[in-house]
């Protein structure tokens, strides 16, 4: 008869499971807990923070392997419990944002520390959404504000990229529920992304309460310290991210990023409606790739994707338009680079409108204390 395998065994085996961002034990992390054997069975509990789901089926495979191969271990029991932090916060607000709840919407909450959030949104991809966003928030840091950069677009995160992070992991303390990550500092900010807790090329396919957990964890378990403004860049569209992020906390508004042709201001007049119906300030609209700039001719441009479209779209509206952003060589060298264009290249036409626009955007902003 085959020797039983100890508890003592059982976190042997599950010791070297390891997060894939941060390369820490799943014990120590207390993703994996309460190990125990059941005659020929092990069983253990998997509770995984939003930010981690895609790892699931990985880790299940390596512990189930680790396990089984144990002497007397015939069979293996993996109890999935809710999400180690904010998992039913992510719940409620995919329940309000699809109709539940009898229409009640949860109290939005600010995040302790930050005085103003702003997002940056657009209605379609492609259109410079994530440049804006953060060449924004390294402006307002110029400018002296205390600034965050929260990367909420989930499925294709570029912020890292842009402020040459990507190789580096946040810090995470804390175990279930107390779990809170420290922000990445770079380019004068504190910035979070999907993309630093992820492998390079790793996708994230996930259904929406879990991205609504993973933008509260964002927003509410990190450790913003005392920032005067968060800069939200949202996936473009009008779907999940943007309801979260819009019933979780109060918006001093939000910036919508168009190019001038039509195809983009269409699926703009989308989102910008979007955020009117449900009582979001929109501060303004940012006419992206307004003209491109040669190299060789800095005094000429070309309007190569029409003109006048943001400044269309925000007379409709009603509301500002708050800058025209030329196209020039720097701002896509900056963005691979890792420094983006109003720091590598401050004299540029498109730095200098990056400035007016976060000088124009400070206006909405409460004098840093």
């Amino acid at each position: 008869m085959p020797q039983q395998a100890s508890p003592d065994q059982l976190l042997e085996v599950l010791r070297p499971i390891k997060d894939a961002g941060s390369g820490r034990s799943l014990l120590e992390l207390g993703w994996i807990s309460a190990p125990r054997l059941q005659q020929d069975r092990a069983l253990f509990r998997l509770a995984l923070p939003g930010f981690a789901q895609s790892q699931r089926d990985r880790i299940a495979a390596e512990a189930r392997a680790a396990l089984l191969a144990l002497e007397g271990i015939r069979d293996v029991q993996i109890e999935l419990a809710p999400p180690a932090a904010g998992g039913h916060q992510g719940a409620s607000i995919g329940a309000a944002g699809h109709g539940g709840g009898h229409g009640q919407l949860p109290e939005r909450q600010p995040i302790p520390g930050v005085r103003q959030v702003i997002a940056v949104s657009s209605g379609k991809g492609g259109v410079g959404k994530s440049t804006v966003a953060v060449n924004l928030a390294c402006a307002l840091a110029e400018r002296g504000r205390r600034v965050g950069l929260l990367d909420a677009d989930i499925y294709g995160p570029n912020a890292p990229t842009m402020l040459g992070v990507a190789d580096r992991t946040p810090e995470v303390r804390g175990e279930g529920a107390t779990q809170v990550l420290t922000p990445i500092e770079s380019c004068g900010i504190a910035m979070v992304s999907m993309g630093l807790l992820i492998a390079e090329n790793q996708p994230v396919i996930w259904r929406g309460p879990m991205l609504n957990g993973i933008i509260r964890q964002f927003l509410y378990q990190v450790d913003w310290g005392e920032r005067d403004v968060l800069v939200v860049d949202l996936p473009p569209g009008t779907g999940d991210a943007q309801l979260s992020l819009a019933q979780a906390v109060p918006m001093a508004g939000v910036i919508v990023v168009t190019t001038p042709q039509e195809v983009s201001l269409a699926d703009a007049r989308r989102g910008l409606a979007m955020f009117l119906q449900m009582g979001v300030t929109v501060l303004g609209v940012v006419e992206n790739m307004s003209a491109f700039i040669p190299p060789d001719a800095p005094e000429k441009s070309y309007a190569i994707f029409g003109s006048g479209g943001g400044a269309r779209l925000a007379a409709e509206a009603a509301v500002p338009l708050l800058a025209e952003l030329p196209l020039e060589m720097p701002v896509r060298e900056g963005g691979d680079q890792g420094c983006p264009v109003v720091l590598s290249a401050p004299g540029t036409a498109t730095a200098q409108a990056f400035l007016a626009l976060a000088e124009r955007i400070a206006t909405c902003l409460p004098v840093p204390a």
